[in-house]
């Protein structure tokens, strides 16, 4: 490599590619980097080019081990203005699946570290397209579990359907990966088909209701807990009324 040239090995990845983006690998001054950039077919337009800049905004300052970082929005020769990110190359979740290579380490990674990636997406109220296979990487070596498409926009609340869209999606991954590795655990079959339930009333109202499933806790024993408690106290209350009427 020249000692002026900043962009090298650049490297379409069309497995990756997104609704209206191309993704590349390349090196920045000789480090692995990736590169988001618009479709040709949609780079010299504005509503696209403010649409991605508005996504670069968005997920600029997220900070989560399980999400892919943005590092910088730049031009880059060739490409047009790129959102910068973190190299993460490896396999999606989708390949692995379909080659029957998918482990119970990376099953439990999607269990848990899944589930709180999506839980830091909604903590921050961010806006974007259901969580598949597709954009789940687990990356080359290390297996590390990463989220590549995150959010193209953020709200000051999210709303009921937000929050039902990300379980369904959490729900239908879970089931794959279940199924891919053969793993029948009635506890997690059960959060990965409540968290599909068509009707309201079954499905799970939030994500820490997902995460007191997964781990084994539930909310109706908890309440009953509660309840019992509070019952015991009245009777004491009730008992020390009849001992001590005069107070």
């Amino acid at each position: 490599m020249e000692p002026h040239e900043k962009w090298t090995e650049i490297e379409h990845l069309p497995e990756w590619d997104e609704e209206f983006y191309h993704v590349y690998t390349a090196k920045k001054h000789g480090k692995w980097v990736m590169l988001k950039t618009l479709a040709p077919e949609y780079r010299d337009d504005p509503k696209y080019r403010a649409m991605m800049e508005r996504e670069f905004d968005v997920r600029y300052n997220l900070c989560h081990p399980n999400i892919v970082m943005i590092n910088d929005f730049e031009e880059v020769p060739g490409l047009g203005m790129c959102i910068i990110t973190d190299d993460v190359y490896g396999d999606s979740l989708r390949k692995l699946i379909d080659r029957g290579k998918v482990t119970p380490e990376m099953e439990q990674k999607v269990v848990h570290q899944l589930l709180d990636a999506v839980a830091y997406i909604q903590k921050n109220h961010i806006i974007h397209k259901p969580i598949r296979p597709e954009s789940i990487i687990f990356t080359q070596d290390i297996g590390n579990l990463k989220i590549i498409d995150v959010g193209f926009d953020q709200h000051e609340h999210l709303t009921p359907a937000d929050i039902t869209e990300d379980l369904n999606s959490y729900g239908e991954v879970l089931r794959e990966v279940l199924d891919a590795t053969g793993n029948e655990s009635q506890r997690l079959r059960t959060v990965a088909r409540r968290c599909r339930y068509p009707r309201e009333q079954a499905r799970y109202r939030d994500i820490d209701s997902v995460r007191n499933a997964v781990d084994g806790r539930s909310d109706r024993r908890l309440y009953l807990l509660i309840i019992t408690f509070l019952f015991a106290m009245v009777l004491i209350l009730g008992w020390f009324v009849w001992r001590h009427p005069a107070l």
